[in-house]
Formats: C-alpha cells, structure tokens, sequence
C-alpha cells in the first residue's frame, strides 16, 4: 500500500515539510511548497477525568459514550491521552479502569486511549492539598492494591499521582517505577526532605503543578518550591488561565524550563459541553458560564473545561511561549513524561504516525484540519 502524505509548515521547525506515513513516519522531506497549514505530532494529555459531558470515573459509562467523548477530543487535535481515575473507594476504582479497559479493546476509537493515570488515593487528606477528591476515601500506599489496578486495567496504568508525605511512600514509588509505571508527585503537602525521598526512590513528575494545594503558603520552604527547584521532575501544568495566573505560568516553566514543562488539561466530564449541571466520581459539579468546573454549589475547583488546542493558544498568549515551545510541551514532552512509546522524537522517521494539522483563524485561534492516530485518519 502506498504510503499516504500530508503538508505544512512544521510548527517545531518553522520549515514547510511533506510528511510520507502509514502507521508510522516514512519520511519527512522539505516542500517547496507555501501553505497556510501547520504540521505537528498529535498533541498528547496525560489527565484527563472526562469529556464532551461522559464521566470516565463512572464504572458504567458506557462504551459509545466513551467513544463520543474520543472523538470531541480528536476535534481539539488530542490523539493519545491518558483516562484518568480518582480517588473513590476500592470496588469503585478498580471497577472505573476495568471499564476503561474494556472499552480500549471494544470501540474503533480506543487505541487512543495509550494507557491510564490514577490520580489518588494515596494523597494529602488535608483541606486544599486533597482539591476536590473525597476525603473519605484517602489512603496509604499500597502496593497490594496497586496489583490490583492493573489487572483491572490490563497493565496499561502508566502514572500513578500520589503524596511523598505518606512513610510508606518510598518503598512504593521503588516498586511501581520499577514496573514501568511513572510515580508523579501530587496533591501534597509533603516537606523537602518527604519531596527528596520520594525523587530519590524514582518519581519523576509533578502533577499540575501549583494547583492541588493550601490557598496560603509560606513563603519559604514549600512544596511548590522545592517541586520547581528539583530538575529531576517535569511539572505538568493547566493552562486554562483559571486554575494558574499568567505571572505563576510563565514564572514556573522558567523555573522548570521548557523542556521539563508538560501541558495538561485536566479535563473533566464537562468539557466540551453546555454549562450547567453533571457528575464526576459521583459527585455532582457545575460548569459555570465563564468556563469553571467546581463542585456543586462552592467555588472549589473540580478539573477544567480546557481543550488541548486551547491550552496551546494560552501557552503563547499567557506564557509567552513561541509556537514551537508550546507544542513541545504538548507532544514530545507528554511523551516523554508519560512513557508513551513512539512519540518522544517529534516529526522524524519511524515515531508513530500520529499527527495534527491546523490552521489560524484571523483572531490567531488554532482551527483544527485534520488529526490521524498511527495514519488513521481520525478527523
């Protein structure tokens, strides 16, 4: 079968390029053609609790939904993400990734879905650190249950976020690093020496960063410090201009560095959806009108409604980013971050054909052409 083709100015580059793939990339040769279309690997998000108004913490969504919210994602140029699982209690968790799972094998659209991240339960049980996970449900590590969690999601759990602030946190970011699954820190207040420990048994990201957190913090040592200051660990971050100022932004990927920064969305079942009222994990949030997912009634944040190509825009516009900083940090450093095979190296021969092609509106806003996973085309 003959290879098919797409071109555009390589957005990582600048250079205009004709791309030659099938499910992975052939070759990438320059075009000396002009176009008004940008090239670049499909963007990658590595949490992500739901979208287009289906809850993945639900362990009955069923598949079509899950396959619906799939493909509003491809919409925003997304072609692998990570479903992410909250803390709920052990029936439920495990029951939400045995449900993820099986819709990976059951819809057309599931091999995007490259693994999965389970965010808690293993996090601080204190008032802000914890955000919006139920309280009742927050406990230590452990690795018993963490066997469990995979067999439930057919081994693909590829980040597990949890507090160094716990004693039997070392011994348990040892054990599942070692099986291949990326131990984020997050949802804290653990002290620098908690946050050392747990880089030096083998954590290696933080989860988005400056949120999940005390509304007040000294200003000197904490948790949000001793994160940035460790170059040892990415940091993902929202850039929905809700849950991080400009200023915290673009202060903290300087400290990080480009190349240590990561975009999420932290999208839950509201995104992409009309405002008003839904569930997530069993509890009832609200979309507001300006773009807030709180829970029902407060003002507490509860994920985001960000859209990846969106989170984009607000890198440049927020952040001061270039366009090829911030598509790194919506492709290569995901895939970096979250050990998603194939995607670590960019447009390049023999990186899965997974790829983005877009154009700008005359307000600057990305207005999405085409998205394929491994040469499919997916939208």
């Amino acid at each position: 079968m003959e290879p098919l083709q797409c071109s555009g100015t390589c957005a990582l580059t600048g250079l205009p390029i004709q791309l030659a793939f099938q499910d992975a990339i052939h070759s990438v040769t320059p075009s000396a053609e002009t176009s008004n279309l940008y090239l670049a690997p499909g963007f990658i998000d590595l949490q992500v609790n739901g979208f287009a108004g289906v809850d993945y913490n639900h362990p009955r969504t069923p598949h079509e939904d899950i396959a619906r919210s799939l493909r509003a994602q491809f919409a925003t140029g997304v072609t692998r993400l990570y479903p992410t699982v909250i803390t709920g209690s052990r029936d439920h968790m495990q029951a939400c990734l045995r449900n993820l799972a099986a819709a990976r094998e059951s819809i057309p659209e599931g091999h995007a879905m490259d693994g999965f991240h389970v965010e808690g339960p293993h996090i601080s049980p204190e008032d802000g650190p914890r955000g919006a996970h139920p309280r009742q449900w927050v406990r230590p590590p452990d690795l018993d249950e963490f066997y469990r969690w995979q067999d439930a999601a057919r081994g693909r759990i590829r980040i597990v976020t949890l507090s160094p602030e716990w004693p039997e946190a070392p011994r348990y970011i040892e054990r599942i690093t070692a099986e291949g699954v990326v131990a984020s820190i997050g949802h804290t207040q653990a002290t620098a020496s908690q946050i050392a420990a747990a880089v030096d048994s083998g954590a290696t990201l933080s989860t988005h960063l400056g949120n999940g957190a005390h509304q007040l913090l000294r200003r000197h040592p904490n948790y949000i410090w001793e994160q940035l200051a460790e170059d040892r660990l990415m940091a993902g971050f929202i850039a929905d201009g809700i849950h991080l100022g400009a200023a915290f932004l673009k202060s903290a990927i300087r400290a990080k560095t480009v190349g240590r920064s990561v975009l999420v969305t932290d999208a839950a079942t509201p995104a992409g959806a009309a405002p008003g009222r839904y569930s997530l994990a069993g509890q009832p949030v609200d979309l507001t009108e300006d773009g807030r997912v709180v829970l029902a009634g407060t003002d507490r944040l509860a994920g985001s409604s960000l859209h990846m190509h969106r989170g984009v825009e607000n890198l440049m516009r927020l952040a001061g980013l270039s366009l090829a900083d911030a598509i790194r940090m919506a492709t290569i450093n995901p895939a970096r971050a979250g050990l998603v095979p194939g995607r670590g190296q960019g447009l390049v021969p023999g990186e899965r054909a997974d790829i983005v092609q877009w154009g700008f509106t005359p307000s600057n806003q990305f207005a999405i052409a085409g998205a394929w996973i491994a040469g499919v085309r997916v939208f």
